[in-house]
Order: C-alpha cells, then sequence, then structure tokens
C-alpha cells in the first residue's frame, strides 16, 4: 500500500509540470487561435463590406448623373461614356468601364482592358436583373485579387444601354486585414505569455512541497518508519503530510510490536526446539526401537530441524530491522569457491529428489570480493533450496557466476512453472508468498537474501526466464582481480 502511495507521489511529481504546462497551453493556444479566426473573419467581412459598400454608392450615383444629364439615347452612349471616362478623377486608385450590351468594354480607364470581355457574374447579374452587383476574384491581367461593381445604365424608357463598371484593387485590403489579425495575434501571444509566467509560479508552489513529501515518503518506504514531514502548510498539501506523517508513526509502530512478536516468539521457540532435537537424537540410538518408532522420530527430528531454520532466520530477520545485524566482513573471497562449495553441500538433496544439475563459470580470472562467506553461502543455500522446491517439476537446476563491468553476476535458474509477472516485485517483502506456492514456509527466505545481498553492496533481481522457469540474478561488486598463475 506505501509503495502505491509512493509510486503515486513520483508520477504527480513528475507529471504535474508537464501536464498542467500542457493543459494551459493548449487551452490557451486554442482560446488565441478560436479568437484570432472569429476576429479575421469580422474583420474580413467589415473591410470588404465597407469597400463594397463605397463602390456601390459611387456606381449607383455616377450612373444615375450619367444617365440623366449625360447619355439620353444608345446612339451618343461611346461619345458620352469617353468624355465621362476622360474627366474621371479616380483612375489611380480605381478603373472605370463602360461596358456595351454584347459585354465588351467599351471605354476603360486602363488601356489594356479595352475590347475584352469580363464575362464575371456581376456583368452578367447586372444585365439580367437591371440591379447593381459585385464580385471579387482576380484580375485577367494581373492575377491580383480585386473587387468589381456593375451598375446596369438604364435610360428614362428603360432601355440597358449598357454597364458602368468599377474595379479596385484589394491588396491594401488585404493588408490591413493581415496586419489586424497579426496585431491580434501578438496580443494574443503575450498574454499566452503571462498566462505561461503565472502558471509556473503557481506550480513552484505546489511542486515544490509535493517534491519534499515524495522523497520524505521514499524514505518512509524505504524503511525509515516513524519519520515525520515538517508540515508548515495549511491547505489540501498540509492534510496530505498530517496523513502520511500519521502513517509513518503507525506503520513504525506496527513494524515495533512486530518485531518484537517475532523475537519473543523465536527465543521462545528456541529452547523447545533444541530439547526434541537433542532427545530426538539420543533416542535414535536405542536398539530397543523398532523400525516404526524410528521412522517416526527421523520425521520428528526432520520437522524439528525446519522449524529451527525457520526460527534462525526469523531472528536473523528482525535483527536487520532493528539494526543489530552484523557481518563479519574478510578482505579476500573467492566468490566462485564459496559458491562451488555451497554447490557441493547441496548437491546431495538435488540427487535425492533426482534433479539435474548444471554449473558454468565464465570466469576468466579468479576474482575476490569483500564480505562474509558464511552469510554468502546463506544466501546460496536459501536460493538453492527455493529452486528445489518450486522447481522441482522442471528437473534440472542451473547455475552461472560471471562478470559484468567490474561486478560479479550469479544466476540460479530452476525449470519450474515460475511466477506471475504482477507478483515476481513482491517476492521480495517479508512474509509474502505467490499465489501459485504449495509448499511450506513464512515467506522471508528471499527477503533475507536480499538484505544481506545489499550489505555487501549488491542487489538481488528475480525474473521469469526465457523458456519457462524462475530466475535468480546476485550481483556483488568486486575488489581486485588476480591472475591465477
Amino acid at each position: 500500500m506505501l509503495n502505491k502511495l509512493i509510486k503515486c507521489y513520483q508520477n504527480f511529481t513528475r507529471g504535474l509540470r508537464r501536464r498542467w504546462l500542457r493543459g494551459t497551453v493548449i487551452i490557451a493556444l486554442s482560446g488565441i487561435l478560436l479568437t484570432v479566426i472569429m476576429f479575421g473573419i469580422v474583420i474580413y467581412n467589415l473591410y470588404y463590406a465597407t469597400v463594397r459598400t463605397g463602390l456601390e454608392a459611387k456606381a449607383r450615383t455616377a450612373t444615375d448623373f450619367f444617365t440623366t444629364h449625360v447619355a439620353r439615347a444608345y446612339d451618343d452612349f461611346y461619345d458620352s461614356a469617353f468624355r465621362y471616362a476622360e474627366s474621371f478623377r479616380e483612375a489611380d486608385r480605381i478603373e472605370m468601364q463602360f461596358i456595351n450590351r454584347d459585354g465588351s468594354i467599351m471605354i476603360s480607364t486602363s488601356a489594356m482592358a479595352a475590347g475584352t470581355a469580363p464575362g464575371t457574374p456581376d456583368v452578367n447579374a447586372a444585365f439580367e436583373t437591371g440591379q447593381i452587383s459585385s464580385w471579387i476574384g482576380r484580375a485577367a491581367v494581373t492575377e491580383e485579387r480585386v473587387m468589381a461593381t456593375s451598375a446596369p445604365l438604364i435610360l428614362s424608357d428603360g432601355q440597358v444601354i449598357g454597364v458602368m463598371r468599377y474595379i479596385t484593387s484589394l491588396r491594401l485590403v488585404d493588408e490591413r486585414v493581415m496586419l489586424n489579425i497579426l496585431v491580434v495575434a501578438a496580443v494574443g501571444l503575450i498574454v499566452l505569455g503571462m498566462a505561461l509566467i503565472l502558471n509556473l509560479i503557481f506550480i513552484r508552489y505546489v511542486i515544490t512541497p509535493v517534491s519534499e513529501i515524495t522523497k520524505m515518503s521514499k524514505r518512509i518506504a524505504d524503511g525509515s518508519y516513524g519519520v515525520q514531514i515538517n508540515n508548515s502548510y495549511r491547505d489540501e498539501i498540509g492534510d496530505m503530510v498530517e496523513s502520511i506523517n500519521e502513517m509513518s508513526l503507525k506503520i513504525a509502530q506496527t513494524e515495533k510490536i512486530q518485531a518484537e512478536f517475532l523475537s519473543s516468539i523465536s527465543h521462545e521457540l528456541r529452547t523447545p526446539l533444541t530439547a526434541i532435537t537433542g532427545w530426538g537424537e539420543t533416542l535414535t540410538y536405542n536398539d530397543e526401537l523398532d523400525e516404526d518408532s524410528k521412522r517416526g522420530i527421523g520425521f520428528m527430528l526432520k520437522e524439528a530441524k525446519r522449524l529451527t531454520k525457520m526460527v534462525e532466520e526469523l531472528l536473523e530477520f528482525t535483527k536487520m530491522q532493528d539494526g543489530r545485524f552484523t557481518l563479519n566482513i574478510e578482505e579476500d573471497i573467492d566468490i566462485a569457491a564459496e559458491l562451488e562449495d555451497a554447490i557441493f553441500m547441496f548437491r546431495e538433496l538435488l540427487h535425492q529428489d533426482e534433479l539435474g544439475f548444471d554449473y558454468h563459470n565464465d570466469m576468466a580470472e579468479t576474482v575476490f570480493i569483500s564480505g562474509d562467506s558464511s552469510r554468502l553461502k546463506q544466501v546460496f543455500f536459501n536460493i538453492f533450496d527455493n529452486a528445489l522446491k518450486y522447481g522441482r517439476e522442471g528437473k534440472r537446476i542451473d547455475v552461472y557466476i560471471g562478470e559484468v563491468d567490474e561486478h560479479v553476476v550469479i544466476t540460479i535458474r530452476d525449470f519450474g512453472s515460475g511466477v506471475p509477472e504482477d507478483e515476481l516485485e513482491n517476492l521480495k517483502m517479508k512474509f509474502y508468498k505467490g499465489s501459485n506456492s504449495k509448499e511450506r514456509g513464512h515467506g522471508i527466505g528471499l527477503a533475507v537474501c536480499e538484505e544481506i545481498v545489499k550489505y555487501h553492496g549488491g542487489n538481488v533481481e528475480l525474473s521469469n526466464a526465457e523458456g519457462g522457469g524462475f530466475m535468480v540474478t546476485i550481483t556483488l561488486p568486486l575488489l581486485e582481480k588476480f591472475d591465477e598463475d
């Protein structure tokens, strides 16, 4: 439970800044983008509507004046249009065209357009509906974006003698629209930057205490039960700190009670087990006992020895927990020789259970480590014993020793059914037994092994081997190397 809580804290600390900033950036950018798009649409329509309204008003006024005061009949249309075009004063920014009833440009303030037929929707609509019509597109010659407004020239008798057309470039309008959009976008980015700065300041006030809480919580998870986190917060973080402190005290109290109980019960069991073992061994020398009695005594001694081993492990584990565990360190232990001695002593048990044994030494030279040889043999025996119990159906145990990056690596593998992947990380927890385990035991063997190896500066890794079976990998730092010569 505590380990899960620590993982949650670590994930929270590592991901909070990233998730918060990512969420802020996404929301802010989405808002800015939406604002820029909406503003662009509005400003685009506003500017274009203004230009269109201006051209239509100019065209309406001009056509009314032209048909009323300049051209009175179709026969003088060309001469009137020519004179009117010559007097047009806005030719520098607006092109004016007179289009005849055939749809061809008769007179234009731009010499390039004369004689051509625009064929655009505004011209056709003006002839067909008799109403002013506008069009936005690209000029045929320059490919420039333009707006054109066509107004029909209607005489007093209702006759449509042609179309007066005004054309203006949209380049300046588009530039003005784009400038406004860029200004709004720049303001939005400034707002985004200010929002990010404010969020970073806010996150700092959140991340810093959470990081401190995570560090202290990890210490609690690593075994520093009872340690307290300084609580200077008066918000939800303060409530979390208070809960963790309370949990730490309760765990410390529980661990103390458990350790005292284990130590007490182990010492209490030692005396009767010693008596049972002693008297049992004495009775085995009594020649008056029949075979059934001797067999029963042998079974009693076997179980007493198993219980004695269990008691010894419990006592050692309680010493590890309360800091009374010690090692007799030697500076020149030949680790391969110690492993081979353990194999030799354990091989008879393997033979009794009809298990094959394969040992491979991949060390090119003799290597030495600093450590306690008896404790290391205890580790080997525990792991061999587990391999024997849980890998019995595989009928084989493989042991390998080699050197990797200034460390000696020892692997012990059985060929049993293995362990469910979701249980691997729990196997080194004290008193934990796998769901597939049918063997008797107390579940602290691997926990003791890991503690001993940690005292030697190494580590123990548990995994399911490729092809089936369970594998324990022990890594220990080397002291120095010596050539066998």
